[in-house]
C-alpha cells in the first residue's frame, strides 16, 4: 500500500516547532513505500485547508508544491524543501507567494496538515513560473494513479492562550 511517513512525526501528531516558523522553518524529512508499478513521477502538496481559523476554514493555505519528482525515489531529506530543487524537479508558488517550504505558522488555534503524495502515470510538463495550486492540479488530470497522505498538526506557543 502506497503510504508517506515522516521520521520526524506520527501520522496524526504534533508537528515539532524546528519545522515551523517558531523555530527553524526547515521542511521535515518524508519517506514512502510502495508506489504503484506504473508510475513515472510524484508530486508532493502541502497544504492547511484550516486557515485562517479552525473554528471558521476561510481558504486552503499552501505550504509547498514540488512536482516532477522521480517515481524511483523513497525520501526527501529534512531541508529538502528549504533549497533549490535537483535538476528537473519543479516548484509552485506557495500561498505566500513564494517557492519552496513555508513552515506552519497559524495565527490561532490548532491547525491540520496535509503531506499530499501523488504518483502520476507521466511527468507534468513546466507549469511556469507563476503556477499555483490549481495549475498543478489541473496538469494531474487523469495522471495520478495514487495518492499517500500524511497528517500531522501545529499550534503555535503564542496561540494556545488565544482559545
Amino acid at each position: 500500500m502506497f503510504a508517506l511517513t515522516s521520521p520526524a512525526f506520527a501520522p496524526g501528531s504534533a508537528t515539532p516547532a524546528r519545522y515551523a516558523c517558531d523555530g527553524e522553518e526547515r521542511s521535515p524529512p518524508l519517506s514512502w513505500v510502495d508506489p504503484p508499478g506504473g508510475a513515472r513521477s510524484l508530486a508532493l502538496l502541502v497544504d492547511d485547508p484550516d486557515a485562517p481559523d479552525p473554528a471558521a476554514p476561510r481558504r486552503v493555505w499552501v505550504h509547498r508544491i514540488r512536482y516532477t519528482l522521480p517515481a524511483t525515489i523513497r525520501e526527501l531529506v529534512e531541508g529538502a524543501g528549504n533549497r533549490a530543487p535537483e535538476e528537473g524537479v519543479r516548484e509552485c508558488l506557495t500561498a505566500a507567494g513564494s517557492l519552496g517550504y513555508h513552515g506552519p505558522c497559524p495565527p490561532i488555534r490548532r491547525h491540520r496538515y496535509f503531506f499530499h503524495l501523488f504518483a502520476l502515470s507521466h511527468p507534468l510538463p513546466d507549469l511556469g513560473k507563476g503556477a499555483r495550486r490549481a495549475d498543478l492540479e489541473r496538469a494531474m488530470t487523469g495522471l495520478v494513479q495514487g495518492t499517500a497522505v500524511l497528517r500531522g498538526t501545529y499550534q503555535r506557543p503564542s496561540a494556545r492562550t488565544a482559545q
